[in-house]
C-alpha cells in the first residue's frame, strides 16, 4: 500500500509538472514518467513523439499505476478549477 502511495504522488507530482511546464519538464522526467504523464494528461501527441501507441503506454506503465490514472486525472482537474 505505502508503495502504491508512493507512486501516486510521483505521477501526480510529475503530471502537475507538466500540466505548468509542458515539454520543459520532460528533461526531469523518465521515459516512463514520461508515457505515464502522457496518459494522465490525455497527450495523446506526446506518445507519438515518444514513439508509443495507448496501447504499448498502458503496457509500458502496468496494470497498477494505470488504475491510477483516472483518479490522478481527476485530482488535476480539480486543481485547475
Amino acid at each position: 500500500m505505502c508503495e502504491q502511495n508512493e507512486s501516486y504522488r510521483l505521477l501526480l507530482n510529475k503530471a502537475r509538472n507538466a500540466m505548468r511546464d509542458g515539454r520543459n519538464a520532460w528533461g526531469k522526467q523518465s521515459t516512463f514518467e514520461k508515457v505515464a504523464v502522457a496518459l494522465i494528461l490525455d497527450r495523446e501527441d506526446w506518445l507519438e513523439e515518444f514513439g508509443y501507441t495507448l496501447a504499448e503506454a498502458i503496457e509500458c506503465i502496468g496494470q497498477e499505476r494505470t488504475a491510477m490514472i483516472p483518479q490522478i486525472a481527476r485530482q488535476i482537474a480539480l486543481e485547475e478549477i
